[in-house]
């Protein structure tokens, strides 16, 4: 066959190839319009980062422009923690301060790791011309070019509509002070987009991988198949892999502020709705910091649930086909292809982990919820204490 003979290494092949590329490039211009990943297409199937490019120099020109904003803005923040005597205007002063934090971290969980992002995103096209070679179609992602428009906008009007809330239920939170965090909530949402929108590449690519390995297997059950289908699986398990090692400074980072963020909101509104004397109620200082740990609490959830439910359906759909060959219409040299197949499954299996720290899935997310639970009873019973120290 003509196309068994395509080489992985001509871009140009790549590039026709290259659909993830085509359907999420919005994404990665909104990430170097943000200066989060200053990676570019630089050649025909081929995502490159240099620090000599146009895409990095301004990500640092537009970094160092915003750090001098978020620092006018971060004084008049840490400034509230020195002077303030209130507990819930002490629990957002810190809150804020937080938020500012990701823009700092930007050079070493963005810039820091672009390169092997580079690599990732490559890899991509790679993988699209080997499964063309495989199966004799081209891998396609049903409706994602359309979803990513609308999530990215969505994006933009989440963080707007945030930090306009915010500015509304806060007193002496005046609007300008917001100029400092759009460009940091909408990064902290397209990081959660852009996980969300990678994991659903993988969980369609391992479904038409299984839907075209079981068409193939109900024409012709031979060992050439079978091998042909163990490598091409084996290149998604890697990619999988390659995910969660690319980002995992990113999203590591994005996991400690989401925890944190969530243990002070939580804290800070049973704190004040506990503090009321004339009864349980909540007034509008309480209904932000709960906004503040629902926003966080949901970003948390789609991370760890979309990979789960990307990682499910790896292995899934192919070792479903090849537990219902019929081995006894075999000859050996298949039998022994179906072993190799299913012993590669067990050997790699489909996790998806941030460089072997940890592993991104529901357990993190019940994980961290328990570790939440633990902190947030120790924080209220130190804050009882006190009261009765007081009293």
């Amino acid at each position: 066959m003509l196309r068994s003979k395509l080489d992985s290494g001509n871009g140009d092949r790549v590039e026709e190839h290259d659909q993830f590329y085509r359907d999420h490039k919005l994404l990665l211009v909104l990430f170097r319009v943000l200066a989060v990943m200053p990676i570019l297409r630089s050649q025909p199937g081929r995502i490159t980062f240099s620090w000599k490019s146009m895409a990095t120099i301004y990500a640092i020109f537009f970094w160092c422009l915003m750090t001098f904003v978020v620092v006018i803005i971060g004084r008049e923040r840490i400034h509230i923690l020195h002077t303030t005597k209130q507990f819930d205007e002490y629990i957002y002063a810190v809150i804020f301060v937080i938020y500012l934090v990701p823009h700092f971290w930007i050079p070493f969980v963005g810039w820091g790791v672009a390169n092997e992002v580079a690599i990732y995103k490559s890899s991509w096209g790679t993988f699209q011309l080997r499964f063309y070679k495989v199966t004799g179609t081209s891998l396609q992602f049903p409706h994602l070019k359309t979803m990513i428009v609308f999530i990215s906008i969505g994006c933009l009007l989440c963080a707007i509509i945030f930090l306009f809330l915010l500015s509304f239920l806060l007193e002496g939170y005046p609007l300008w002070h917001t100029l400092a965090y759009y460009h940091i909530i909408t990064m902290i949402n397209m990081n959660c987009a852009l996980w969300y929108i990678n994991s659903k590449a993988i969980k369609a690519a391992s479904y038409s991988l299984a839907t075209c390995f079981r068409k193939d297997m109900s024409k012709e059950c031979s060992a050439t198949v079978i091998s042909n289908y163990r490598f091409l699986w084996l290149n998604l398990s890697e990619l999988l892999q390659s995910l969660g090692n690319a980002y995992a400074r990113t999203y590591s980072t994005y996991c400690i502020f989401m925890f944190v963020n969530i243990v002070i909101a939580v804290y800070g509104a049973f704190a004040e709705i506990m503090d009321h004397k004339e009864g349980f109620r909540i007034s509008y200082k309480e209904l932000g910091l709960i906004v503040d740990g629902v926003y966080c609490s949901m970003l948390l959830f789609i991370f760890c649930d979309c990979s789960h439910n990307a990682t499910l359906g790896v292995a899934r759909g192919v070792q479903k086909t090849l537990l219902s060959i019929d081995l006894e219409h075999c000859d050996r040299e298949t039998k022994n292809e179906i072993d190799h197949f299913i012993i590669a499954i067990e050997m790699n299996p489909a996790i998806v982990s941030l460089k072997g720290y940890v592993n991104v899935n529901r357990e993190l997310l019940t994980s961290s919820i328990g570790t939440i639970t633990i902190y947030l009873l120790i924080l209220i019973q130190f804050k009882f204490s006190l009261d009765k120290g007081k009293a």
